[in-house]
């Protein structure tokens, strides 16, 4: 199998009005890669086109121009479509099924037997924390609740590619973190997963690499711990040293018999390098960014 899940080329996306006219553009010239098994998270403001991005994947929209191939297929193909998992931002469910009248239904979509939805079902609600309230109606559910079956739902077929629309949204630091753990566990089952999310500290604990979305345009894409290693800058860690050791660089730390600790390029926070792309972006629109670290 190849070991790129997702490519985008040149993909492109303008919204026309009722006369043809270019209202939006939602999408430039888009060029990335996903690759098998790893966290792929899209970041971008508002309007940045994201969720166009993620649309266009699923063939739930058609590109103005350029191609996007998922697990082998166009983009287009909807077969494909049967080994993906999606999470919308907001899960549209039955509000008066339960969950496991929820995940009954949607195993009967993917014309799951009857023994196999249910064996399906009870794992997932328990791997998602609701066996205590799998027979409550869901409008008795709370977002967080809904949120975390909207998740189990989005695994009833066991996907090979997982795609997660802002996955914590309404969750409390609790659930965050539970849900932060099983996007993790998915990656360690073999998964791919594309996420995309405003809450710049969660892509930072569980992504692999990412890509910075502003006005439609890629900005940035690579390895989180090397798009925020601050370069030309290097940081000492160390201990066991008087005052007057510390006024100096390595060589003085070995010679007062100081225990060098580290000696590292600094990282900035993922909310500081967001802020000064999009910064960067507005200042000089149309330059790009790309692949200058570790993509």
């Amino acid at each position: 199998m190849s070991d790129v899940v997702i490519e985008t080329r040149n993909l492109s996306k303008v919204y026309r009005d009722f006369w043809g006219r270019q209202k939006v553009r939602a999408l430039k010239a888009l060029d990335l890669e996903v690759r098998r098994g790893e966290i792929f998270g899209l970041l971008g403001p508002n309007g940045s086109g994201k969720t166009t991005t993620m649309k266009l994947l699923l063939g739930l929209l058609f590109p103005t121009s350029g191609e996007a191939l998922v697990l082998g297929k166009p983009a287009t193909d909807v077969t494909k479509n049967e080994r993906i998992g999606y999470l919308p931002e907001e899960s549209y469910l039955y509000r008066f099924l339960n969950a496991e009248e929820t995940l009954d239904f949607y195993g009967r979509l993917f014309d799951m037997p009857a023994h196999r939805r249910r064996r399906r079902a009870a794992e997932l609600i328990d791997l998602v924390g609701l066996s205590g309230a799998k027979r409550r109606q869901l409008r008795e559910y709370s977002k967080g609740m809904t949120r975390r079956l909207g998740l189990a739902q989005t695994l009833i077929n066991d996907p090979e590619l997982v795609m997660l629309d802002e996955p914590t949204s309404g969750l409390d630091p609790i659930g965050t973190r539970e849900m932060k753990d099983l996007i993790l566990d998915l990656k360690a089952q073999g998964k791919t997963v594309l996420l995309s999310s405003h809450q710049l500290a969660d892509v930072e604990d569980v992504c692999d690499r990412i890509a910075i979305l502003h006005l439609g345009e890629l900005k940035e894409l690579g390895r989180v711990d090397s798009l925020l290693k601050v370069q030309d800058e290097l940081a000492i860690r160390c201990t066991g040293l008087n005052e007057a050791a510390r006024q100096e660089i390595s060589d003085v730390i070995r010679r007062h018999n100081g225990t060098l600790l580290a000696m590292e390029s600094p990282t900035m926070t993922l909310e500081e390098l967001f802020l000064k792309i999009v910064a960067e972006s507005e200042a000089h629109p149309g330059r790009r960014v790309v692949g200058s670290h570790g993509s």
